[in-house]
């Protein structure tokens, strides 16, 4: 088992898909489960999940002994949230100002690209 700490959603930035989600978009988010590329099983549990300054904040405990090297060997460096975009204001961007968390995954190229683990530790 290892632990993963990071971003999985990072505020006032556009992803790949031209989203930008805004702080607040997340507020009072519970739980939900970790993923790996946003399908199957959970592979972990989310032990602390919140809002931020920069963004929401993850720590979880990857149990998966495959998944845990994979993220070791740096295959999966990246975080991402499942959501359902429930408050949208339309500019230049997509802006996200409310959405429903799903999920968040473990994946090999996170749509928002600073979205990423920021720190692996031994749980």
């Amino acid at each position: 088992m290892i632990r993963v700490e990071g971003y999985a959603a990072v505020f006032d930035a556009p992803d790949r898909a031209g989203d930008v989600m805004r702080a607040g978009a997340f507020a009072g988010v519970g739980h939900v489960p970790l993923l790996v590329q946003h399908r199957g099983r959970a592979v972990g549990r989310i032990e602390a999940i919140g809002e931020d300054a920069r963004g929401l904040r993850v720590t979880a405990v990857v149990a998966d002994a495959k998944v845990a090297r994979r993220v070791r060997a740096g295959a999966l460096p990246g975080l991402s949230v499942g959501y359902r975009a429930r408050v949208v204001r339309r500019g230049a961007w997509r802006e996200i100002l409310r959405a429903e968390l799903a999920e968040v995954s473990l994946v090999a190229v996170p749509m928002q690209p600073a979205a990423r683990v920021e720190r692996v530790s031994a749980a």
